[in-house]
């Protein structure tokens, strides 16, 4: 098994770090009210969100190229706005992969947050990670951060 990794999200806002870390990592399965085109429901398969070794499935929109993927949360740390899941199914990992492990990274930048993810790709045998994998993936990281970052800009209240 191989692992290769990648960063698929580097991307700075005017929202605060906690802000965006409970949108983002803890109450993520929120993203259907947020992000109805990229997400139609999450389901809690084990725990809840502030749980290390909570389980969520995310089932995906007719229309798109993936039906579910479930995630499990591998670490939460509170005061440094940092998550760490697991992707350990759905047509996702395809044939070549094992799992998905990504690294969320919240960070205070001037008056809002610099997000960092880094995606790490553990591959079956020797097998390589394609690169129009990874471009979809930093392209569907951008699209939900933004569908948040805008939901939480026109609601200052939300996670205030």
């Amino acid at each position: 098994m191989g692992v290769h990794s990648y960063t698929v999200g580097d991307i700075t806002s005017p929202v605060t770090p906690s802000r965006l870390f409970q949108a983002l990592a803890i109450d993520n399965h929120n993203f259907a009210k947020y992000v109805p085109k990229c997400v139609k429901s999450i389901e809690f398969i084990q725990g809840d969100s502030t749980t290390v070794g909570c389980i969520k499935q995310v089932n995906l929109p007719e229309g798109s190229p993936l039906k579910f993927v479930k995630n499990r949360v591998d670490e939460i740390d509170f005061d440094k706005y940092y998550a760490k899941y697991t992707t350990i199914e759905g047509d996702v990992l395809g044939d070549t992969l094992e799992s998905i492990t990504y690294d969320n990274m919240f960070e205070a930048s001037g008056t809002g947050c610099h997000f960092t993810m880094l995606a790490h790709y553990h591959t079956k045998g020797d097998a390589g990670v394609e690169e129009q994998h990874v471009a979809a993936t930093k392209e569907s990281i951008k699209e939900n951060f933004k569908a948040v970052e805008e939901y939480l800009l026109a609601n200052p209240q939300v996670y205030a």
